[in-house]
């Protein structure tokens, strides 16, 4: 049998950047995945607390060069990459200049959550699945976490439906409570927009805050994996309203974790 290729996305990874838990997850599930048999390629923001110097970070040249639309505007993709040390695993860093390096994550020296948060969001799924067409590399599933990648899924349904790259890929998104009360403005449909992508497929994002994105990521994902045992009372909802046509799988942290997943992938893949 060929080895599965999974993708791993999230807003961050140990030891390059760590404000949640999050990081530990993205650093040990692919490593374990790897040692198992697997190929793996992993893609999180160059947010710009990572340092480039200390973690020997270096531009992929044949990899960037793209411009990414985001609404009306379009924005230079630039693609970096570096080794996690003590482990074959290399990390791909989506950057661009407007959007990732400021020294904060997702709130501003004031505590602020940045009002283009959206737009970044956008950028990196976009620049995401973009990369990945331009690495050559089908991957048969992407296992997106945490709400900035939860757009990929529906990228994955409809605008990528046909790639080649993708045709066969099934996604698995992972749901952390990461909230935030943020609205975002009214031009969020519009900017998310790619081919083949209505305003009927999108009903669910028109609240423009964390549970709008969070919904779209539950509607089109093949698999929703609970992250931790409590919830928000909002987010607890959210679950119960998608059960009836979704798979939404609670996989703790316990010994046997690693496996749970193991066996998860090659399930959705068989």
């Amino acid at each position: 049998m060929p080895r599965l290729k999974i993708l791993y996305v999230a807003s961050e990874i140990n030891p390059f950047l760590q404000t949640s838990v999050v990081a530990d997850f993205v650093r040990k599930l692919p490593q374990a995945m790897q040692e198992r048999g697997m190929e793996i390629r992993i893609l999180v923001p160059r947010f710009g607390l990572i340092n480039e110097r200390k973690n020997r970070l270096h531009e992929v040249v044949r990899l960037s060069g793209i411009n990414i639309a985001v609404g009306d505007e379009e924005k230079p993709l630039v693609i970096k990459v570096a080794s996690i040390p003590h482990a074959k695993l290399q990390v791909y860093f989506i950057d661009n200049e407007d959007y990732f390096h400021r020294k904060s994550v997702f709130f501003d020296n004031e505590d602020k959550f940045y009002k283009d948060n959206d737009e970044r969001a956008i950028f990196f799924c976009k620049g995401v699945l973009e990369t990945v067409k331009k690495l050559g590399w089908a991957p048969d599933i992407v296992h997106c976490n945490d709400w900035m990648t939860s757009l990929i899924p529906m990228y994955l349904k409809t605008t990528y439906k046909y790639d080649p790259i993708f045709k066969d890929t099934k996604s698995v998104f992972t749901v952390y409570d990461n909230a935030f009360k943020h609205k975002f403005n009214n031009d969020l449909l519009n900017k998310v927009k790619m081919v083949d992508i209505e305003d009927s497929m999108l009903v669910n994002l028109k609240s423009a805050d964390f549970e709008g994105f969070i919904k779209i990521g539950l509607e089109y994902a093949d698999v929703v994996i609970k992250a931790e045992e409590k919830f928000s009372n909002g987010l607890n909802q959210l679950f119960k309203d998608f059960s009836n046509n979704k798979k939404i799988d609670t996989i703790g942290k316990d010994s046997d974790f690693l496996d749970s997943y193991y066996n998860l992938y090659n399930e959705l893949v068989g």
